[in-house]
């Protein structure tokens, strides 16, 4: 799932979500909103399992985890105190590409992978290039002080679009972006029905 190459507009359509941000995807969600295929049934009703599978492709798509990766994720918070579900979109929105993503570094996640796999992102002016890497309150996030790295990473911001969330500041002139807290249910920017998918990993 991490490495998902197919049709990214086919999976939008089919989870019902914008999933994938880039602009083809996007484009053609807009066009036509109801799954692929071509004899697509209207009102079709999705069973429980269903709608517990459809939501957790959400998650794994959106994040870009595998099965056994989210699974990790669960098990990681399912013995903790508070909300399950909450906890597990929490260590979700704090792995390093979506931070990235949603700082605004970028206009995709898969481009904050990218970028995080060739070296060009510091984390407390540590070279990080683990995209799952876990971000804590306090840890900062800086470019490769490299030209044509920094001019492509500036060149992104300069199109703007991105909001940055409440959780994360972040500077468009020096490139830098800083973790204020552990993010809560405001900061979440997947719409999923997360308790349902904590159901179906429990069992």
């Amino acid at each position: 799932m991490a490495r998902y190459t197919g049709p990214k507009a086919r999976v939008n359509r089919r989870l019902g979500a914008q999933i994938y941000e880039s602009a083809g995807a996007v484009k053609a969600h807009s066009r036509r909103e109801s799954p692929p295929g071509m004899h697509v049934k209207g009102g079709r009703r999705l069973s429980n399992w269903g709608k517990a599978s459809a939501e957790k492709q959400k998650i794994k798509h959106y994040y870009g985890l595998g099965e056994r990766q989210l699974r990790k994720y669960y098990h990681m918070v399912a013995a903790k105190k508070g909300n399950t579900g909450e906890q597990l979109l929490s260590l979700c929105e704090r792995r390093l590409d979506n931070v990235i993503r949603r700082a605004g570094f970028t206009k995709t996640r898969p481009q904050a992978r990218q970028g995080i796999v060739h070296g060009h992102f510091f984390v407390n002016g540590i070279k990080v290039t683990s995209p799952s890497y876990q971000l804590r309150q306090g840890d900062v996030i800086t470019v490769r002080k490299k030209e044509p790295i920094y001019n492509l990473y500036k060149g992104v911001i300069s199109e703007g679009g991105t909001m940055t969330p409440d959780f994360v500041t972040f500077d468009s002139e020096t490139l830098r972006a800083t973790v204020l807290a552990v993010p809560g249910p405001n900061d979440f920017s997947l719409p999923v029905d997360v308790n349902i998918v904590v159901e179906f990993l429990s069992r």
